[in-house]
Formats: structure tokens, C-alpha cells, sequence
């Protein structure tokens, strides 16, 4: 991964990606942590969020508040829904 670049795009463009699972436990309750800090930054302070997820082209970032967070994705703006299992990292 730190040899593969990453293609930053509009979260507008997310639905036109086909997401693949990054096949890795490792960190995942970690992951689960950040996202929920995530969603109380975009829910109380309208703050964006980095999201690096994994494409069948290669990792691609998207700025963007998370609106909501279930078990299995997590929800940015007019209702579009990323696998969990897909997110490399988040930043903020």
C-alpha cells in the first residue's frame, strides 16, 4: 500500500466507484473508533473527514462529513453508503 498512490476524487463520484473489501481484520475496532469520532465531528461541528477506501482501481480519498454509522457502512451526503470493510483510513 505506501507504494500506491491515491487518487483523491468528489464524494460525488463515490457511487460511479465499485468498492472491494480490503481483506484485512487488522485494526478494524480501531476503525470502528475513528469513524464514530468521525460522525461527532460531522454531526456537532460540521467537520469533513478524510476517507481513504479501496476500488477496483486502487485506493481513491474523499473529503466529506459521515452522517451516519451502522455495523457494516458508513453514510455521507444524499444518502450514499461505503462499506466499512473498504475504508483503509480516516483522518481528521
Amino acid at each position: 500500500m505506501e507504494n500506491m498512490q491515491i487518487q483523491k476524487i468528489e464524494k460525488e463520484e463515490v457511487v460511479n466507484q465499485k468498492l472491494i473489501s480490503t481483506e484485512t481484520e487488522k485494526g478494524a475496532e480501531a476503525l470502528k473508533t475513528r469513524l464514530k469520532s468521525a460522525l461527532r465531528l460531522g454531526n456537532e461541528f460540521k467537520g469533513k473527514t478524510l476517507i481513504v477506501f479501496m476500488t477496483d482501481e486502487g485506493p481513491k480519498s474523499i473529503e466529506t462529513t459521515i452522517w451516519s454509522l451502522t455495523e457494516n457502512f458508513i453514510q455521507i451526503k444524499h444518502g450514499v453508503a461505503i462499506p466499512i470493510n473498504s475504508i483503509i483510513s480516516v483522518d481528521y
